[in-house]
């Protein structure tokens, strides 16, 4: 039995909960001794039924139960406390997190809830929670969450579990808000960055680490604005990388994520970050749009030659994984300009471009540009955007089709050398959007394309719409299928890879199985490499 359950849906199970545990490891700094025992955590997935989720809830038998809301969870957690009331309406719901910090009257979940905290609830929840179980009752509904300075914090990293540790992705912050104002962002709102204590904050990073923790994502939006901060951070991760070298003579497993600033890069953190070897750092790196009059619109201070050039070393002189975002439908953005954007990002050569498409998070400044640029967004989570004044609905439904193709084909990893093919020659972005609107008539689909597939439809496009040789395009693809270490026959190279096989007969006893790991041992995709790329994608997404 809880008397108070902290619980969210997450989008993934690698994903774990820093918000939640924030709240619980302040508990009964802010809440008063013993309010901590009797709190438990519950963490769910999207993809749970509401009615499983509720009944593990009941179990509880809690009578607080406080959930954490955001833009890919809403409509579940909608249902769920939806049920709970049925249910339960004894039971106090209480509601916290960026999608109800802003125009709460206006959504069904918060109607549902006995309160909902806005902004901050590291201490305004477990006050409230005191107060909900042992009185005065709160006559307020709508809290506005209190923000104290943040060394009046407890920090969360104790509440993450040794399984979360061995499994999940922990997510970390060594500071909160940000001190730019871009409009399409909730932390447009914030005044400042903060800074958490940086000898406590690194003490905390060391025990995680002593633990076993080996992935680590920084939610800081800004991490290298201040570059004494970013440089200490750096140095800690890369003596661990260089002591476990020295003693196994080869880096351990670990992996940290950061987002950064993309026109500020000092000599300072470039001589540290050079020294990462591959797969140990990844870097998030936003871009949003490279139209200046655009970047002006929207707020967004941005040097684009620096960006660029920190763009170019970052790819050419590190072994960092490097993700590049740009946001489409952006006001006053064209799809012409957006093109010449992504062009000039593609000639950068970041190992992923994140193509995104953009969505009016509640709260956010971007609002005040609806009437202006005829902004309309879809009315139901995520928000996004159906058409503006210089991207009709048409337009901007093919390029929601072309951003979801590109994660197939282009950030997959699965097709490197077939993409070269399908880029090039002239516009990177013309050459995928014709991929992309010809994949669209040919098969009506955006989901549920099996490798096998999507190699037989690469090989029409590009030899019979494209025009390229069959010899040259079934060679790139067939180098792109056996480096992925997939073992099923497409029909395009079903000659080639029989061809293959019949070279490198059987010897006694070797099984399948055998066959298998040796294949992938020899692709360079063991399992270790694979659950990399893993926690690598689901820290870009996350």
């Amino acid at each position: 039995m809880s008397r108070i359950v902290l619980a969210t849906l997450n989008a993934k199970y690698i994903h774990a909960s820093l918000g939640l545990r924030c709240l619980a490891a302040n508990m009964d700094l802010h809440g008063g001794p013993g309010l901590r025992a009797q709190t438990t955590l519950r963490e769910f997935v999207i993809q749970q039924r509401p009615a499983q989720i509720v009944e593990e809830l009941l179990s509880l038998s809690p009578e607080v139960i406080g959930f954490g809301v955001y833009i890919w969870n809403v409509v579940e957690t909608t249902q769920v406390v939806r049920l709970l009331k049925a249910l339960r309406p004894d039971i106090k719901l209480v509601l916290g997190g960026p999608e109800v910090s802003h125009e709460t009257n206006e959504q069904d979940i918060c109607r549902l809830a006995d309160h909902v905290i806005t902004g901050w609830g590291d201490v305004s929840f477990p006050k409230l929670c005191r107060a909900l179980l042992d009185g005065p009752q709160p006559l307020m509904k709508v809290i506005a969450g209190e923000q104290p300075p943040l060394e009046a914090l407890a920090l969360p990293y104790r509440e993450y579990t040794d399984k979360d540790l061995a499994r999940r992705l922990l997510y970390v912050e060594a500071s909160r808000g940000c001190p730019f104002k871009c409009e399409f962002c909730l932390s447009a709102l914030d005044k400042t960055a903060w800074a958490f204590e940086l000898d406590r904050f690194m003490a905390e990073m060391a025990l995680l680490y002593e633990r076993g923790a080996r992935n680590f994502k920084f939610v800081d939006r800004t991490f290298n604005l201040k570059v004494d901060f970013s440089v200490r951070i750096l140095q800690f991760f890369l003596g661990k990388l260089q002591a476990g070298g020295e003693r196994t003579g080869a880096p351990p497993e670990l992996f940290v994520h950061f987002e950064v600033v993309p026109d500020s890069l000092p000599d300072r953190l470039k001589a540290l970050i050079a020294q990462f070897p591959a797969g140990s750092l990844q870097f998030e790196v936003g871009i949003q749009s490279f139209n200046p009059e655009v970047q002006q619109r929207i707020s967004r201070r941005q040097d684009n030659l620096k960006t660029a050039d920190n763009l170019r070393w970052l790819v050419s002189e590190s072994q960092a994984h490097v993700h590049a975002d740009l946001i489409f439908g952006l006001p006053g953005e064209t799809l012409a300009s957006f093109a010449e954007g992504f062009d000039q990002l593609h000639a950068l050569a970041p190992h992923e471009i994140q193509f995104g498409i953009l969505k009016r998070l509640r709260g956010t400044p971007i609002a005040r540009h609806t009437d202006e640029f005829a902004m309309v967004y879809d009315p139901q989570t995520p928000y996004t955007i159906l058409q503006n004044s210089t991207v009709d609905f048409a337009t901007m439904q093919r390029i929601q089709r072309f951003a979801r193709y590109w994660d197939l084909v282009a950030n997959s990893g699965r097709f490197a050398a077939a993409l070269h093919l399908l880029l090039a020659p002239g516009s990177a972005f013309q050459n995928f959007l014709g991929f992309s609107d010809w994949l669209w008539r040919s098969t009506g689909k955006t989901h549920e394309f099996a490798l096998e597939k999507l190699v037989d439809l690469l090989f029409e496009h590009l030899t019979a719409v494209r025009g390229l040789p069959a010899e040259d395009v079934r060679a790139a693809l067939l180098a792109d299928y056996v480096a992925s270490g997939a073992r099923a026959r497409p029909a395009c190279l079903a000659a080639l890879l029989d061809a293959n096989r019949a070279t490198a007969p059987l010897v006694a006893g070797d099984t399948r199985t055998e066959r298998q790991a040796r294949h992938l041992k020899q692709s360079g995709a063991s399992s270790s490499s694979l659950q990399r790329s893993e926690i690598q994608k689901a820290a870009a997404a996350a």
